[in-house]
């Protein structure tokens, strides 16, 4: 506010710039949503290494081809994954609960989420507590108790909650286990008296089971699952992803292609990209072409990316095996973003695929020549560089379609500014809607794009030929003010990938004369 003078002297008064720094989104934080050994059900838990991987959600799986495709995201150069695991319970005559019961010393424990691992759950009680610590809660030594919950599976963890209780306070055993506890939770009746001391850990369990295969009514898009942000819609508790993965989980290998609409559909509304996995009977060009038309989506905001990989399987003897791709090509994609940018395209030599010994099925140039105009996306070994990523289109990138998406790296540049400029110009809302806002804006905005520009993101020779950034009177119009709308419109040059290189070659004839 302006000082108000009141003494003769000199007034410092502190002047805002108006600069509002913009920082660009993360471009490439990969969805996985499918089966695990362990882990929260239906929630978006964020992990950085396939080690977290492990601890949460229990490593490889062969019931989990959602689990492979992780450990190919991160041995491809992954950065950041959201990992949504899906549950569904045995039904019928005989059927196992989803979570392992654990009875001892008059507690009634449950595994802290579902699954066959919390079979091996062993838990032992120790009385009396320390009576320093329950005079300072206005309890005696006798209404404290010690619990230790040990997982005896391979690799499980051990876990000692001390100074518990069954009375009303904060040490109270079921806000405690729920609070800090990643083994066990509360179940069943409230004891009236404190648990008796059970000193060798027990395994009286009541056996779970790791439930069935995943369906799509029952897992990914239950009646209701947008509402109660569940199956595919999970992620609805996800601040952001760019990619998204469903590796394969129908008993054929393959993935309903109602759930590749419905997925291609999200993406498109929470601007990230679905990398699709090719259905198991394109098992050659012919069939990849003739398929296409049945995947399931044509949608900008799509790619697919064909043959599938040939790799070991450790936990079959290293024998080699089929798997999706989209898991390596998705840590592909994030190795190159993070070298070179999104506005690279991720694909050519350099878009190399780790931990690939060889392909589904070998395409040549002119099969390659075949899908690629089609907007498939293949996979190709070539000497010296290995198995490689050897096309950059979204599912609109077939020729007739003449689509502005047809690249990937343009449609993921212009996500990657889309979701920016919405995060960075939250502060404009409830501003004086007048010039001085739209000078603001075109200031923080333009600098965001400019520094887009001096990275390479755009084509042109200065900033003038390779973007703009226009707020003012002529966007945002007196009506528009009455109604409190301020448009703000940006448009930027893509850069192409150079998809075709042509080099044209000319005989020189011999010079005649001097």
């Amino acid at each position: 506010m302006p000082v108000s003078p009141t003494y003769p002297g000199v007034y410092l008064e502190e002047v805002p710039s108006g600069v509002r720094t913009l920082t660009g989104v993360a471009t490439s934080v990969t969805a996985f949503i499918g089966r695990a050994l362990r882990g929260p059900v239906n929630e978006p838990v964020v992990i950085n290494s396939f080690a977290d991987f492990e601890r949460t959600f229990g490593g490889l799986w062969l019931k989990s081809s959602m689990s492979f495709a992780v450990r190919d995201f991160f041995l491809n150069g992954g950065g950041q994954a959201i990992v949504v695991r899906l549950y569904r319970a045995e039904s019928g005559t005989g059927a196992k609960p989803g979570r392992a019961g654990v009875a001892v010393g008059g507690l009634t424990l449950e595994a802290a989420n579902e699954g066959a691992w919390g079979n091996n759950l062993a838990v032992s009680v120790e009385t009396p507590g320390s009576a320093e610590v329950a005079a300072r809660m206005g309890l005696t030594a006798a209404d404290l108790f010690n619990l230790t919950v040990r997982d005896t599976g391979a690799g499980g963890a051990t876990e000692q909650h001390l100074h518990l209780t069954v009375k009303d306070t904060a040490r109270r055993v079921d806000r405690v286990l729920a609070a800090e506890s990643k083994l066990v939770r509360w179940a069943g009746a409230w004891p009236g008296t404190e648990p008796v001391v059970v000193a060798d850990p027990t395994a009286d369990v009541t056996q779970a089971a790791d439930g069935q295969a995943l369906t799509l009514a029952d897992s990914f898009s239950p009646t209701g699952a947008q509402a109660s942000k569940v199956g595919l819609y999970a992620l609805e508790n996800a601040d952001l992803f760019n990619l998204l993965c469903i590796p394969p989980y129908l008993d054929t290998g393959d993935v309903d292609a109602a759930l590749i609409t419905e997925a291609a559909a999200y993406c498109e509304r929470r601007r990230a990209m679905y990398i699709v996995d090719p259905p198991t009977s394109w098992n050659n060009k012919a069939t990849a072409k003739s398929g296409l038309d049945t995947l399931g989506t044509k949608s900008k905001n799509a790619a697919v990316f064909f043959p599938r990989l040939v790799q070991a399987n450790p936990l079959r003897g290293n024998q080699l095996e089929t798997f999706a791709p989209s898991g390596a090509v998705a840590g592909t994609i994030a190795r190159i973003d993070a070298q070179r940018g999104v506005w690279k395209a991720p694909a050519g030599l350099e878009a190399t695929l780790a931990g690939v010994p060889r392909l589904s099925v070998p395409l040549t140039d002119a099969e390659n020549g075949e899908l690629n105009p089609m907007g498939i996306n293949c996979l190709r070994s070539m000497p010296g560089a290995g198995r490689i990523i050897w096309g950059s289109r979204t599912l609109q990138g077939d020729d007739r379609l003449g689509s502005e998406w047809k690249y990937l790296p343009i449609r993921r540049l212009a996500l990657f500014i889309e979701e920016s400029l919405y995060r960075g110009t939250q502060w404009v809302v409830f501003e004086p809607n007048d010039e001085p806002l739209w000078a603001q804006i075109r200031l923080n905005v333009g600098s965001f794009m400019h520094g887009l520009f001096r990275q390479g993101a755009f084509q042109g020779r200065a900033p003038n030929e390779a973007y703009f950034v226009l707020c003012d009177k002529d966007t945002t119009t007196q009506d528009d003010r009455n109604r409190g709308i301020v448009n703000i419109h940006v448009g930027f040059a893509p850069l192409k990938p150079a998809e075709f290189v042509i080099i044209k070659l000319q005989q020189m004839a011999g010079q005649v004369g001097a």
